[in-house]
């Protein structure tokens, strides 16, 4: 597949504080930030003008799904607009909240869990062709997806590894530690086709959202909610590349994992990576040596094929650059580039400032803290404003997501239809496939090819509605 669409959805972690009164829970918090996107869009799952998707989620979690994109600049750039999008929403809301007599505050977290043991996501989507052999994709790809926290993970504080979840089945590390990932503990299954109940690695559920004849969607649901653009370049970049690699029909070697829900949390709390990993043959592999195998497969398959974009060099360098980082436990050349180890710089200077053990309160706060998308007030976006967290876009690029879908997928009709219809005045309805206008049932458009870019079949069916006399 020489043009690949991906998308990503975030949840979002809701929390009020308040000095002396009740705080708001969080799915009253949600109503107050939704409010004001039901008034204009009649509904709490809503498309805006840049094609992505903005709604509340089980269990009243905000998401947003980014647009449809072909290049992972504009993925980055729509996704970071996401968490802009969702802060305004928040600044709204504590106003809307001050005037009923609800003075606290409101913050809002990019992460996995909260203090209550809730996991909320952050799900890639990657378009795969339909001739694809699914099954062995999948199982292809698990034990990379399983170890991929080594270059992708956001870090985490363990204060208290005997209530984490499962952990009576899946015994390990019993101190307070830092562990690669915030997601890996909350995974109970490798493949299924639930999201939520089962809460598996990969989601199997076939919703393609496009031609089903020619496309398929690859669900994975395994990954941390990167605050670092530079991670996530490097998630999303190696991820396509192992799909590459695997559509093109290469065999890889079988790396089957024995038991990847045991190997996920194993992965995850040995920052060393040298943690054998069973496979299903009987041999073992430290997560560092998969990692390592898969890198040599990209390498080999780039020597051959030549590069498909233009960040395949940086992707490369840093993919490299970590598992070397691993392997000798000096961070210091990606402690600016992957989450876990920006966070761990900062965590360690801290703890070792003052003289804390991870099991401390203040340490656990701080892990919150990282992941608070106030652009004033969360510390990952007071690192990165320090220079401690290396940057992949332009705070002109993240502006311009804010209200621009990508020019190379029907998100671009999207933006059309919205704008077209607001000016208008006409009330519409949309999914990823279908848009309506709502009292003129026959004039809908169904898009099925993700790649359609030719808005002239919006203005079309606009022209006819006031030819009509609408």
């Amino acid at each position: 597949m020489e043009t690949r669409i991906i998308g990503v959805e975030t949840e979002y972690g809701v929390h009020t504080v308040h000095p002396t009164k009740r705080p708001l829970a969080p799915d009253e918090v949600a109503r107050y930030m939704f409010k004001p996107v039901v008034s204009w869009g009649n509904s709490s799952n809503v498309f805006i003008p840049n094609g992505s998707r903005l709604y509340l989620d089980v269990g009243s979690h905000p998401e947003y799904a980014t647009a449809e994109t072909t290049r992972l600049d504009e993925l980055l750039a729509l996704d970071a607009a996401g968490d802009s999008i969702m802060h305004m929403l928040v600044t709204q809301a504590q106003q809307a909240m001050a005037k009923d007599g609800f003075d606290g505050d409101v913050y809002l977290y990019r992460n996995n869990a909260d203090s209550l043991g809730n996991s909320y996501g952050s799900h890639e989507n990657y378009m795969i062709e339909r001739t694809t052999q699914y099954r062995r994709l999948t199982q292809a790809l698990l034990p990379f997806l399983v170890t991929r926290q080594l270059i992708a993970g956001n870090g985490v504080v363990i204060k208290d590894p005997a209530a984490l979840p499962l952990a009576d089945q899946f015994p390990g590390r019993s101190e307070p530690h830092f562990a690669f990932s915030q997601r890996a503990d909350y995974m109970h299954e490798a493949i299924s086709s639930s999201s939520t109940r089962a809460r598996p690695m990969i989601n199997t559920r076939d919703e393609p959202h496009s031609d089903s004849t020619k496309y398929r969607r690859l669900h994975v649901i395994v990954g941390d909610s990167n605050m670092s653009e530079t991670t996530q370049l490097l998630r999303f970049g190696t991820t396509d590349l192992l799909l590459r690699i695997i559509e093109s029909g290469k065999p890889l070697q079988n790396l089957q994992l024995a038991h990847p829900v045991r190997a996920i949390r194993q992965t995850s709390h040995d920052l060393t990576g040298q943690t054998p990993l069973e496979l299903a043959d009987g041999r073992t592999m430290t997560a560092l040596e998969l990692q390592e195998f898969y890198l040599t497969q990209a390498q080999e398959f780039l020597a051959r094929q030549g590069p498909h974009h233009e960040h395949l060099e940086q992707i490369m360098d840093l993919w490299s650059r970590t598992l070397d980082a691993i392997a000798s436990q000096d961070y210091s050349s990606i402690d600016t580039e992957i989450d876990w180890a920006i966070k761990h710089k900062f965590m360690t200077a801290y703890a070792n400032k003052n003289n804390l053990d991870w099991d401390a309160a203040r340490l656990v706060q701080l892990d919150m803290s990282y992941h608070d998308i106030h652009p004033q007030r969360g510390l990952f976006n007071l690192l990165e404003a320090r220079g401690a967290a290396a940057r992949v876009l332009t705070d002109a690029q993240v502006q311009a997501a804010h209200d621009n879908p990508p020019a190379t997928t029907r998100a671009l009709l999207r933006h059309r239809f919205i704008e077209t219809a607001r000016a208008m005045g006409m009330d519409y309805s949309m999914d990823w496939m279908h848009m309506k206008l709502n009292y003129h049932p026959l004039h809908t458009l169904y898009v099925r090819d993700p790649f359609e870019t030719d808005i002239s079949i919006v203005d079309e069916l606009f022209a006819k509605v006031a030819s009509a006399g609408h």
